[in-house]
């Protein structure tokens, strides 16, 4: 049986995961900074590492209690070297760093790409990911283990980070993507005609001037968000399908070109109800597979870094102490 303990503390939540041959999750803790940074209506760098610091190793300690594994079981750890915020992805490595070389513990990294690894059914490569949250928002050919093609990428705002803008533009809070997706359940998606960034002749993304419309609109109408509820949840109905219409389609030419009979949707984004039953319906459209995750493995979390880092451990691809955080890392 090979253990690994999963770390992760790319962004504002403190994860710890225990899985077991890189598929069986026995435990999966995170503790989220949400409630700190609801009122700055945005993640704050400096207070998300600090919180990181306080909760890491409660956390570790959790996820191993819960699964029963003691340190000197484990077989390696599995640590978010990046992309993410740097003061953040230091307390996690460091603290890796810290218990391999107490322990005597290799370790690694890796995500959402291989987060589908830890369903029952996996997909067989090569297969099209589509990576959807708060920081990214990419389309990769994965064709193995470390053998992976973006095909595209945003030019500038993630998903995740528009939904984040708009919401506090609407003055629901954060994060917004749960939000405007409860509200966009009951309003009109054909309501208001916001713009579909498609880019011909290529993969990327691009959602600044969705969120540039759709502070236009409030502005025009002189929205009251206090009054005028149903008019707020067709902004919401409206710009949600507006991303989610961009999203598909990219996928959907991607997949037959590259011939793939199989994509993968991980990421916060990927809990997005409407955004999940679109790409079950393409799928279906193209008669390729599609592998989701369940709702709890979406958004960032340790597990995720297990199952990549087991792949990696198998494989003999261990990092020594020297192994840096990395704000920015491209696949």
């Amino acid at each position: 049986m090979t253990y690994i303990l999963g770390i992760d503390s790319s962004c504002d939540d403190t994860s710890a995961s225990v899985v077991v041959n890189g598929s069986r999750i026995l435990s999966n803790v995170v503790s989220s900074q949400a409630e700190i940074h609801e009122k700055y209506g945005g993640i704050v760098p400096e207070l998300a590492s600090r919180r990181h610091i306080e909760m890491i190793w409660p956390v570790v300690d959790e996820a191993l209690k819960i699964a029963s594994v003691r340190l000197e079981t484990l077989s390696g750890i599995a640590v978010c070297q990046g992309p993410g915020l740097i003061g953040s992805l230091l307390v996690g490595s460091s603290f890796a760093k810290a218990v391999a070389y107490v322990k005597g513990i290799p370790h690694h990294l890796e995500g959402h790409i291989f987060s589908v690894f830890l369903l029952e059914q996996r997909p067989a490569f090569p297969f099209l990911s589509l990576i959807v949250s708060g920081g990214h928002t990419s389309l990769i050919r994965v064709g193995g283990l470390g053998s992976y093609r973006e095909l595209g990428r945003t030019r500038d705002d993630a998903a995740g980070e528009a939904y984040d803008k708009v919401a506090k533009m609407l003055g629901l809070g954060y994060p917004g993507g749960p939000l405007i997706d409860d509200l966009a359940e009951k309003g009109d998606p054909e309501s208001i005609p916001f713009p579909r960034a498609l880019i011909p002749g290529t993969y990327d993304f691009s959602f600044s001037g969705l969120k540039t419309a759709v502070r236009n609109y409030i502005e025009k109408v002189s929205l009251n968000i206090s009054s005028e509820r149903s008019l707020m949840q067709n902004v919401c109905a409206s710009f949600q399908a507006a991303v989610v219409d961009v999203l598909i389609k990219k996928a959907e030419v991607a997949v037959k070109k590259e011939g793939i009979k199989s994509v993968t949707l991980t990421g916060g984004v990927a809990a997005n109800r409407q955004l999940r039953e679109a790409m079950k319906e393409m799928a279906e459209r193209a008669g390729i597979e599609l592998y989701v995750p369940p709702v709890a493995l979406c958004t960032d979390n340790a597990a995720m870094i297990a199952a990549a880092g087991y792949l990696h451990f198998v494989k003999g691809d261990i990092s020594g102490l020297e192994l840096n955080p990395r704000a920015y890392l491209p696949v």
